[in-house]
Order: C-alpha cells, then sequence, then structure tokens
C-alpha cells in the first residue's frame, strides 16, 4: 500500500507526521518505507534522527542508480527504512512527467507492507499526481487560517487535477475544462456542481467518472491543536468537504501542540523515541490504529 501526506503549505508538520506514523507502524510489526519527495527541502532523516544518506532520489532520477531498492537506507528502528529526498539543486519544479511516470513504478514495486511519501508543499503537478495516486492520501491542516485556506486550495487543486485526466481517459476533449472556467455560463461554483452538471449531461459515463472520484481516499490529520475549538475544526474541515467537493472524507484525528516536538528536533532526536511517554506520542498511536482499523468505504454524494 501507498500512503501519501500532503498539504498546502510548508512548517504544517508532514515530515513530522510521515516519520512518526513510519516509526509507528513499524513498532507494529509493519515493514515500511519512507519516501522524501519534497524534493526542495527534503529533511525527513533529520525527523527519524538519521545522518543524511550518501544515496538519495537524485541518484535515481539521474539515472546513477536505476534501481530504486538499492537507495533504501536502512534506520535504527526494525522494519523502517528512509529513501532520501534529492541532494542537489534538483527540485520538484525540475521533475516532469519523463522523470515521474518511472519514479512511481518503481516506489509500487518496492518490497514493503507500507510505502508513505512525505510530499512537498504546494501544488505542482507532481505532487498531486502522487497524492491522487496513492491508496491512502492525507491533508495536513493546522488551526490557523492561512493553513486552513491553503488546505482547501490543496484539495480543490487535487480535484480538478483528477478531472483533468478523466478528461483525457474519458475523451471528453475540452468540455471539463469549459465548465470549470470561472467565467463559465453553467453556474458552476463548486466540484460538487460540477460533478452534478456531468451528471447530467453526460449519463453515459457520469456513473464511471464518480466510480473513479469515490478512488480518492482522503483522510485529515488536524496538527498543533491548543484548545478544544481547534480540534473541532476538523469536524469543520469535513463538512465543507462533503459541502464543497462532494466526497466523503475521513477524520484521523488530532495532535495536540506540544513542547516535546521542537525539543526533540533540537535534539535531531524523534519525538517518539526521545518522550514517549509524551501526549503526542499517545496520539501518533492512536491515528495509526484508526489508519490500520478504517476500512470504510468512501462515496461521492
Amino acid at each position: 500500500m501507498i500512503w501519501t501526506v500532503g498539504g498546502g503549505k510548508g512548517g504544517v508538520g508532514k515530515s513530522l507526521i510521515s516519520s512518526s506514523l513510519g516509526i509507528s507502524l513499524s513498532r507494529l510489526g509493519y515493514r515500511v518505507i519512507l519516501v522524501d519527495l519534497d524534493l526542495g527541502a527534503a529533511n525527513l532523516h533529520t525527523c527519524l534522527g538519521t545522518l543524511n544518506p550518501q544515496l538519495s532520489l537524485s541518484d535515481f532520477l539521474s539515472g546513477r542508480q536505476p534501481d530504486l531498492s538499492r537507495i533504501c537506507t536502512a534506520t535504527e528502528f526494525p522494519k523502517l527504512s528512509l529513501i532520501s529526498g534529492c541532494h542537489d539543486a534538483l527540485d520538484i519544479s525540475s521533475l516532469s512527467s519523463e522523470h515521474l511516470a518511472p519514479l512511481m513504478e518503481s516506489i509500487k514495486k518496492l518490497s514493503s507492507d507500507i510505502v508513505i511519501i512525505d510530499l512537498g508543499a504546494g501544488t505542482h503537478f507532481t505532487t498531486l499526481d502522487f497524492f491522487l495516486d496513492a491508496d491512502r492520501s492525507m491533508v495536513t491542516f493546522t488551526p490557523e487560517p492561512t493553513s486552513l485556506e491553503n488546505g482547501y486550495r490543496f484539495i480543490k487543486a487535487a480535484f480538478f487535477r483528477k478531472m483533468k485526466h478523466l478528461e483525457k481517459k474519458f475523451d471528453l476533449g475540452t468540455f471539463i475544462s469549459e465548465v470549470m472556467d470561472e467565467k463559465n455560463r453553467y453556474q458552476i461554483r463548486t466540484p460538487y456542481d460540477l460533478i452534478q452538471y456531468i451528471i447530467s449531461q453526460k449519463p453515459e459515463i457520469a456513473s464511471q467518472i464518480v466510480e473513479e472520484l469515490n478512488h480518492i481516499r482522503l483522510e485529515i490529520i488536524m496538527n498543533q491543536t491548543r484548545s478544544l475549538n481547534d480540534i473541532e475544526l476538523g469536524n469543520s474541515v469535513l463538512s465543507v468537504c462533503r459541502k464543497y467537493f462532494g466526497l466523503s472524507v475521513h477524520l484521523l484525528g488530532h495532535l495536540d501542540y506540544d513542547n516535546a516536538v521542537w525539543q526533540a528536533v533540537r535534539k535531531r532526536k524523534p519525538v517518539l523515541l526521545e518522550f514517549p511517554h509524551s501526549v503526542i506520542s499517545g496520539q501518533f498511536l492512536r491515528i495509526c490504529k484508526n489508519l490500520i482499523d478504517h476500512k470504510s468505504k468512501r462515496a461521492v454524494v
């Protein structure tokens, strides 16, 4: 299985969450590989408390090491390995579709129970395609208005990226692009409106499009919560996603703001290792169990 951790902006805790989920799952007996796809600012190794590995995605993307599995580096945690992000100046804007397809295929072939991909910030097509191609797609929010706004923007960009793929797949020409145009005459204001319009205008393929959208397994993590109001924002995010995107979204849980996090980061140690009895360590374990236990079917409304 491939899981991705994304978000609308930097600083929302994607790397902390990716590394901590990897550690927690490996402790539960799963073979886990972490992939640092934040190519412009790769720091997953720091969150794991390891040195920057000698081999990285740079070696794979440049062709110096065509076997992605040989780039995997063992960590101090049994059953947990790391594929480090790029060491050189190659950033996510340089990752073309020419690189994208073989990287996706190689990740799918990795020998592991779970591959967790730590995505970069923003809405570059590479980030969105990895997010959409995953078996489970997690979005990290913090309670700050900027994070909420950018998180919604990220989900919207992923939704429209998916629709563009479907436009090509079903040979619809520019039908969806025209309907999605902000100045369109169809009064389409939300992704949900778009789905309903397609159902009314293209009934012969509407069910197939809806089924494709059902494959997006969208899950939310609220990070750095300080109050009950912050925690409740998670339910507000779900409500907005259902209304605005027409998607059923699952809330995995919340992570409190905890001084243990920055203290561990300064020591370049995993928070779960440095502060195993902290509140946030228990919250990560609960989120892991949520991920493992949650099998409910997502549906487009």
